[in-house]
């Protein structure tokens, strides 16, 4: 993620339009797509959410594990970890072969996406061993996902590859993310009414600060020398042009697998694909078998888009801005919390654009430089869904679904 900034010029008028014509033609196209899929009924070839999350079964067990991968984005799919991972393939091969189709770099281009791979998915299933215990009749789900989106991948960024750095992470990961999450899921989300995702985020936030601590004090945890700028040195296609109808759209959908720290369209394609697909086969499936896959895309995609169209000066100006942060937070969470009706939709994707990108911005100017900026983006997302959700229960329209 870069830090650098400089003063973007001025668009033009025209190209200005032209930005937000290619913003608003991108959510007509994903609302037709998603209108179409609330028809689709299922042919039951895919087993229920009610069915392969019990416990007891290995295969059940292995599916929920791998759904874990991107329950950060709410999709809970097996499907989806299949077509997330085959992106993560394509874009690593076209970024290796230094093809402009390999998008925005996978991993913001530092070459680790194998060591991310290994601590994130060890992180994974060592929680799942450690933590699963957790969930029972009286707690039926446990957040047992937030180390894959937190801790170790960001260790990984902040102090590079080698396979202490590695296991440190997945460790770390394990054992502060999760159970954190868990005990404020539990004993405090619930008996407040909050969404679950305040405990989740919390757990990440959390979890981070105290990981980061502890990595200053291991004699084994190194930061690596800055590299010296090297054009040449690093597999990197050449940039896209930041003020094209073009580059709004993948910037957009890049945004979708910002949570794993991979940021490419590639691997947002292969997700958002793979847990269609699985709704498609049953739509009580993805999504804890709630059905509102499409009115919770339509309402992420709305975040992304509006967030990208009002802070493409940012990105300009310092090569990242968190527009990701109302996918995996408020977006969803309003839908789940307020019902799929078309207003929850829309006031879920502006209310998360306007609100959650710029408190995460403002919040990572406090940490350390050691410690991953991710702190601060869950940080936004904690703060912004604990906020809107009561304050929204007092406004006519947006009634919890029980």
């Amino acid at each position: 993620m870069s830090t650098t900034s400089t003063r973007a010029p001025a668009l033009s008028r025209g190209r200005g339009a032209a930005l937000w014509l290619g913003g608003l033609g991108l959510l007509v196209v994903v609302g037709l797509l998603m209108w179409a899929l609330s028809a689709v009924t299922g042919a039951g070839a895919w087993p229920a959410y009610a069915v392969w999350s019990e416990r007891g079964n290995p295969l059940r067990w292995l599916m929920w594990v791998v759904g874990d991968s991107n329950e950060a984005q709410f999709y809970k799919s097996s499907i989806g970890a299949v077509g997330l991972t085959a992106g993560v393939l394509v874009a690593t091969v076209l970024l290796r072969a230094r093809r402009r189709a390999a998008g925005f770099p996978i991993a913001y281009g530092t070459g680790l996406i194998g060591p991310i791979l290994g601590a994130s998915w060890l992180s994974l299933v060592l929680a799942n061993v450690a933590w699963q215990w957790t969930i029972d009749a009286a707690f039926p789900w446990q957040p047992t996902f937030v180390t894959f989106v937190s801790v170790p991948t960001a260790i990984v960024l902040i102090y590079g590859k080698g396979w202490r750095t590695v296991l440190t992470a997945a460790v770390l990961g394990a054992v502060l993310t999760t159970p954190i999450a868990i005990l404020v899921v539990d004993f405090v989300c619930t008996p407040l009414a909050l969404p679950a995702i305040v405990g989740n985020v919390t757990g990440m936030w959390g979890g981070g600060l105290i990981a980061f601590a502890l990595c200053r004090a291991l004699p084994w945890m190194r930061l690596p020398e800055p590299a010296p700028d090297d054009p040449e040195g690093g597999p990197r296609p050449p940039e896209g042009d930041f003020r094209t109808p073009q580059w709004v759209v993948r910037r957009a959908l890049a945004d979708f697998t910002e949570p794993q720290f991979y940021g490419n369209e590639w691997t947002s394609l292969g997700l958002i694909a793979g847990t269609i697909l699985e709704f498609c086969l049953n739509p009580t499936s993805p999504m804890y078998g709630s059905g509102s896959l499409p009115a919770v895309l339509m309402a992420q995609f709305i975040a992304t888009v509006l967030g990208v169209l009002l802070y493409r000066r940012q990105w300009e100006a310092a090569g990242f801005y968190p527009t990701f942060i109302p996918i995996v937070s408020v977006a969803p969470a309003l839908v789940l919390t307020f019902g799929p009706s078309p207003l929850v939709i829309v006031v879920a994707g502006v209310l998360g654009a306007l609100i959650a990108p710029p408190l995460g911005a403002w919040l990572s100017r406090a940490l350390p430089s050691d410690f991953h900026p991710y702190i601060a983006y869950v940080g936004a997302m904690t703060i912004s869904v604990a906020v809107l959700v009561p304050l929204l229960k007092l406004v006519p329209g947006f009634t919890p679904v029980s």
